[in-house]
């Protein structure tokens, strides 16, 4: 008569530790901390929209003025009683990455979803992430005249202060 091996027993309940320690691990990321500096906790928003550009208007409750039509990004200008933002889908993941990081050199808050991003002000951005979930991203603008510096522009020459 053939026995089984013990590991293999040891292996199923190696595999049920796992599995358990993963839905634990999931059953603890349910909630991210308050940004009101306190130690209480607010739900996880949910998961991003998806859609086409005018199906991702259409739920942020903005008409768009579609401005680029082409096969690797559409980009509409919208106005919301929150404001203004720009609402901007891809064709790929690499493509929108790609274009996140170009408009990072320019500062500002971005909403990122899958293959979609939402740019304005951290006001607008915020609000937008209520209706459209996604991550927000921010970024501050680099210098990039000749002077090489960087940071603050106060004090160089052609920039005058009011």
């Amino acid at each position: 008569m053939a026995t089984q091996p013990e590991w293999r027993g040891a292996q199923r309940g190696g595999a049920a530790a796992l599995v358990l320690a993963g839905l634990l691990l999931l059953a603890g990321c349910n909630a991210e901390p308050a940004d009101d500096g306190g130690d209480g906790e607010r739900p996880t928003p949910e998961p991003a929209a998806t859609g086409t550009l005018e199906q991702l208007a259409r739920k942020a409750g903005c008409d768009p003025n579609v401005q680029t039509d082409a096969a690797e990004l559409r980009q509409a200008n919208c106005t919301t009683d929150d404001g203004r933002y720009v609402l901007t889908t891809f064709a790929t993941d690499r493509g929108q990455r790609e274009w996140i990081n170009e408009a990072k050199d320019y500062g500002g808050s971005y909403l990122v979803g899958r293959r979609w991003v939402a740019v304005g002000d951290p006001g607008v951005v915020a609000a937008l992430r209520g209706r459209l979930g996604g991550t927000v991203e921010t970024a501050s603008p680099h210098h990039s005249g000749d002077s090489g510096g960087g940071g603050s522009e106060d004090g160089h020459s052609g920039h005058r202060t009011s």
